[in-house]
């Protein structure tokens, strides 16, 4: 018995090592006799594999130093390719949103894309990502007797035949469980029988599995025409058994405008009521600018107060008698005001003649200290604003710029006391730019620009050319203190530079810290202002106007962006730094609406897309919690500009119902508003309070 269980160990033994070759062989027996084969088979094994691993180590140490710059080659060409493939996803996400409403939010991932997707085709999914489609309750089993099979359930009759299902009886129709926006849409509709229901067309084939929902969307357009009747949301023909309904856009005459928010709509008063020695021109014209803007139902006005007017000659002396006059007579007609503190230039030729220079004593000082003035890298100054460099250099008799900007705020603030007592003027934008945009004055037209050139970088005033310098030296690179070289000049295209174009100097190192060192300019000069802004205008709400810089937005450098402050090259959220500051100081963001399409149309190589800038920018800064407002870049003559314009300051699809606290109306010439657009002004009011449909 014994032997016979030996000589099956043995057997075992071999055979488990003719199938696993690798395995460690048992221990060896006791035998003298086995002990020495044992030991010695292995050996020429091991002495492969360590000598394996010591010519693999051996040429791991004598890699060559080329192999590492094609590998660091080979990871920057990776990073490029993820850079694309983030920027056609970001396309592909915000087409989504804009085309087939669905409410992705703002980082959305494809996670959040095939949940939309699942949840559009009548699917349910948790927080925690399980999916599992919404059945419909069987109905009550009928009594039958033993002698009868059971009958085939209702809901499995559904399954094998969806047509049919409107014909079974006792199912009745079953809804998806919806996000809170869209179950308010349905409650919308089931109060308004009336009102045209537009649903999201989607019947839900039975067989329909997870792995056919990328199907779903194109499935969307293709039978929008089917369902596109007017009907009530529990009528029968609009629901049957079967089909789920998740996505219920109500539309009264196509918008559903009276059940949206009220958006006060300002309107900005024409510059020139104010002459250069702070009189009031015309008062009974003003008089009667308010009354006809009273009987559009506006909430209010908005007033520039320039600086170049107010403290025109002497440091210190601030005279403010016409605008005294001008919001007394606000005031009387009962409407809101809200006062802009302009701190730059106005003039050029769509202005009609109308010039408001800096005051004259800053441009007598910049004519002995030109660096005072933004300055091009021909040396050319601009005059329109004051360099960000001397924010905090007494060079201006004395005072630093922020010093300036603050006696002028302070001053403001203790003339016009009664009226902030009062509750009159409702907020105070506070200009930080040229244009008074948060912005460099990069696109000047004095200097030569045309649109849709690129701009120049504005960093060659020697109190910013110290501040790079001083930067390039704290991160170890001295010889990056300088502005880039191979940039262009104010109407060159993006592919004409070697900065600019695709994997050009903008991507390099040096480039990434200059960008970043030229934001940050901009976001330190917002953070000082704004610090004394809230100081001097303490529980008044205070507004930043931002640009919108929309061209080369399509290209990966977004080079007008760049030359303009924004660090905003392609799958990078450029805005979202400044958003901070903006966050910090509790101020409102009024975002310049772009258009829909370029001004230029016979223009086409300049890779526009205002669309997705708008939804970046608007998104960002809700993401950042800040309060957003609306500002028409262009005036508008028809419908459907205005249209488009309470489209973006009360988007249905946003998954938040985000929309604007208020919007700034720029009105065209009195003539064209009082006769083409009376009525289209009117309406774009009533709309945006929400008391109109289309």
């Amino acid at each position: 018995m014994n032997t016979n269980a030996s000589t099956m160990s043995h057997c075992f033994t071999a055979a488990a090592q003719d199938l696993d070759p690798q395995q460690s062989p048992p221990p060896p027996p006791a035998t003298s006799t086995s002990t020495q084969p044992y030991h010695q088979q292995p050996q020429p094994q091991r002495r492969l594999r360590g000598f394996a691993a010591t010519n693999s180590t051996s040429a791991a140490a004598t890699t060559p130093i080329k192999s590492r710059k094609e590998r660091d080659k080979e990871k920057e060409r990776t990073k490029l390719r993820e850079r694309h493939r983030r920027a056609i996803t970001s396309r592909m996400l915000a087409g989504l949103r804009q085309y087939g409403n669905f409410p992705l939010p703002a980082r959305a991932d494809m996670n959040d894309v095939i949940a939309a997707l699942a949840r559009e085709a009548g699917w349910t999914v948790e927080p925690d990502g399980t999916t599992y489609r919404q059945t419909p309750r069987p109905p009550p089993m009928q009594p039958q007797s033993q002698s009868q099979p059971p009958p085939v359930s209702h809901f499995n009759s559904v399954q094998q035949n969806n047509s049919n299902a409107s014909n079974v009886q006792g199912i009745n129709p079953v809804r998806s469980v919806e996000s809170p926006l869209y179950s308010g849409s349905l409650r919308n509709c089931s109060v308004r029988p009336s009102v045209d229901c537009q649903p999201s067309t989607l019947r839900v084939d039975e067989n329909l599995s997870p792995a056919s929902l990328d199907s779903v969307a194109a499935e969307r357009d293709a039978k929008l025409d089917k369902y596109s009747s007017a009907c009530a949301i529990d009528s029968p023909e609009c629901l049957k058994a079967g089909q789920l309904v998740q996505d219920v856009h109500c539309r009264e005459h196509g918008n559903g405008l009276p059940e949206t928010s009220y958006i006060p709509v300002y309107v900005k008063l024409a510059t020139g009521l104010i002459s250069n020695f702070c009189q009031l021109m015309d008062p009974e014209g003003v008089k009667v600018e308010l009354q006809h803007l009273r009987s559009l139902n506006v909430d209010g006005v908005i007033v520039d107060c320039w600086w170049g007017i107010v403290e025109a000659w002497t440091p210190k002396k601030y005279e403010w008698a016409g605008y005294r006059e001008m919001f007394n007579i606000i005031r009387e007609f009962g409407m809101k005001l809200q006062v802009v503190m302009a701190f730059h230039e106005y003039g050029g030729p769509d202005t009609g003649g109308i010039f408001i220079s800096l005051p004259q004593w800053i441009l007598e000082i910049g004519k002995n200290n030109q660096d005072i003035f933004f300055t091009d890298r021909e040396g050319r100054r601009n005059t329109e604003c004051l360099s960000w460099g001397i924010d905090k250099e007494r060079v201006l008799k004395g005072r630093t710029g922020i010093e300036i900007y603050f006696d002028f705020m302070r001053s403001f603030r203790t003339e016009f006391d009664d009226l902030f007592t009062e509750g009159l003027i409702s907020a105070v934008e506070v200009g930080l730019g040229a244009s008074g945009e948060l912005k460099y004055p990069s696109f000047s037209e004095r200097m030569g620009w045309r649109y849709p050139g690129i701009g120049e970088f504005q960093c060659h005033d020697k109190h910013l050319l110290r501040n790079l310098q001083r930067a390039a030296k704290l991160r170890g690179h001295s010889f990056w203190g300088r502005a880039p070289d191979n940039a262009g000049y104010y109407n060159s295209k993006p592919h004409e530079t070697g900065f600019f174009c695709d994997s050009g100097d903008y991507d390099s190192y040096y480039g990434r810290f200059f960008r970043h060192w030229y934001t940050q300019v901009l976001i330190d000069h917002a953070d000082n202002v704004l610090s004394l802004a809230t100081l001097a205008f303490e529980d008044i709400q205070i507004v930043v106007k931002i640009p919108a810089v929309y061209w080369w937005y399509k290209t990966s450098s977004h080079a007008a962006e760049l030359t303009a402050g924004f660090n905003n090259p392609s799958n990078q959220d450029g805005y979202a730094p400044l958003f901070d500051v903006l966050k910090k100081h509790a101020v409102t963001m009024k975002f310049v609406i772009s258009g829909f399409q370029s001004p230029y149309p016979e223009i086409d190589e300049a890779l526009t897309d205002p669309m997705a800038l708008n939804w970046q920018v608007l998104n960002s800064g809700w993401d950042k919690g800040l309060s957003v407002a609306g500002q028409n870049g262009q005036p508008c003559y028809n419908r459907d500009e205005f249209m488009r314009l309470v489209d973006t300051a009360k988007p249905r699809d946003h998954p938040d119902r985000r929309h604007f606290s208020f919007f700034a109306f720029q009105q065209p010439s009195p003539s064209i508003q009082r006769t083409l657009c009376f009525s289209e002004i009117d309406y774009f009011i009533k709309s945006m309070h929400g008391e109109v449909g289309n």
